[in-house]
């Protein structure tokens, strides 16, 4: 049986076959059944995230490659996947998990209508293009990828000349739009979240700490947009760089003023921050702790001047289960941005089954009820960043603890 047409409308009418059928099928239209995870911070920092020094330097080929097409699956869709299996170092690392996890996902929908195409890119501009190149002259009707933010725009300029969709695994907001969906976690989903638990809870006046960089310039903007939507007012605002001490004194004499301070930054960086801000005199733990899912760290969990902090992230439950499921069928573990293929692949056959010519529109793809996979509930938007539903967690010292689940849907 098929869902409805209208791609405002709810997909209805799957059925599920097994535990492991739930997962793939739960990109359901406003039907959320799992979220996901810990460890947010490896797939901001190590692979795909345009704020870090330390992602891995993709290969430059000469010239375009020649293309080898790996397929899976015998539908009748054809579905462009494009990655740089063939880069050095953890780049090819992370494409290979991504790999994976796409075709489990396709093994564990239950019949998709969808055939995989698998390009590598060689983790170049050049090799996404030619990769996607051959992709729609294949029949691809929709591209998932590339991961690197560089080869984006280059993927993008053929899907456009089609007019077909791109959702790209990029953190990098400023490549989404005009047909490119960004599935990744991106910090301002953190951030609101977290301002608006933290506004729920009474905490309304915010001191922000936040590193020079590219990550805390988008953190900066969303955070300075989202608590005062939230009626509340920041108190304070210092960005840091090698120098930590200065910056965290200076805020550190504002506290008396505020009952929240924000610190958005990988867990080194955290814990070398609440440090600084201990060592100017301030004492944490009359203040209410608020960061991202880059505090998700052990580092962070054995901090004493971070305990009781609070943050945005997915719930672990998801990315547990999947992750068990990766193990048994690969032998090895899953990479953190495994799950972004997984979703993506379970997306798409879903919407293949059940909304006709239109499936990969961009009007079906900005469903406003969202979608639900391993990393939870999510939607994208027409700018073509995304929104998602996330948990909000507490530091302890046996890891984060979710004192607030992630919604069940969205609201308007």
């Amino acid at each position: 049986m098929l869902g409805p047409r209208d791609p405002k409308s709810p997909v209805q009418g799957f059925r599920l076959s097994g535990a492991t059928r739930r997962s793939a099928l739960g990109l359901l239209l406003g039907a959320p059944l799992l979220s996901a995870c810990a460890g947010v911070q490896q797939s901001l920092s190590q692979f795909s995230n345009p704020f870090s020094s330390s992602s891995p330097a993709p290969a430059q080929p000469a010239g375009p490659p020649q293309q080898a097409t790996t397929t899976a699956g015998s539908g009748g869709v054809k579905v462009a996947v494009i990655l740089p299996l063939s880069a050095a170092g953890n780049a090819g690392l992370a494409a290979q998990s991504m790999r994976n996890a796409a075709e489990m996902a396709l093994a564990e929908f239950q019949n998709p209508n969808i055939q995989l195409l698998i390009k590598d890119d060689n983790g170049s501009p050049q090799g996404a293009q030619a990769g996607a190149q051959q992709a729609v002259d294949e029949g691809a009707e929709i591209i998932l990828g590339p991961l690197f933010a560089q080869s984006v725009p280059a993927v993008a300029q053929v899907a456009r000349a089609r007019g077909i969709s791109v959702i790209a695994f990029s953190t990098d907001s400023s490549i989404a739009g005009r047909g490119v969906f960004l599935l990744s976690f991106l910090p301002a989903s953190d951030v609101n979240r977290i301002v608006e638990y933290s506004a729920g809870i009474g905490k309304r006046s915010v001191a922000v700490l936040v590193p020079d960089n590219a990550y805390g310039n988008v953190v900066e903007a969303a955070v300075k947009a989202a608590v005062p939507r939230r009626g509340g007012r920041i108190v304070a605002f210092e960005k840091y760089g090698a120098d930590r001490a200065t910056p965290a004194r200076t805020v550190a004499q504002q506290l008396g003023s505020a009952d929240a301070l924000f610190i958005a930054d990988d867990g080194d960086a955290v814990v070398a921050v609440a440090d600084a801000m201990t060592a100017a005199g301030a004492n944490l733990r009359n203040i209410q702790l608020l960061g991202t899912g880059l505090w998700d760290n052990p580092r962070v969990y054995a901090n004493a001047n971070l305990q009781g902090g609070l943050y945005a992230a997915p719930d672990p439950a998801g990315f547990r289960a999947f992750s068990g499921r990766y193990r048994t069928k690969y032998g090895a573990e899953p990479i953190r941005t495994a799950t972004l293929a997984y979703d993506a692949v379970a997306l798409v056959a879903a919407l293949a089954r059940t909304q006709g010519p239109t499936r990969f529109s961009p009007d079906v793809l900005t469903n406003p009820s969202g979608f639900a996979g391993i990393d939870g509930l999510f939607r994208f938007r027409a700018d073509g960043t995304n929104e998602r539903g996330l948990a909000v967690m507490k530091v302890t010292t046996g890891g984060g603890v979710a004192v607030a689940g992630s919604p069940k849907s969205f609201g308007a």
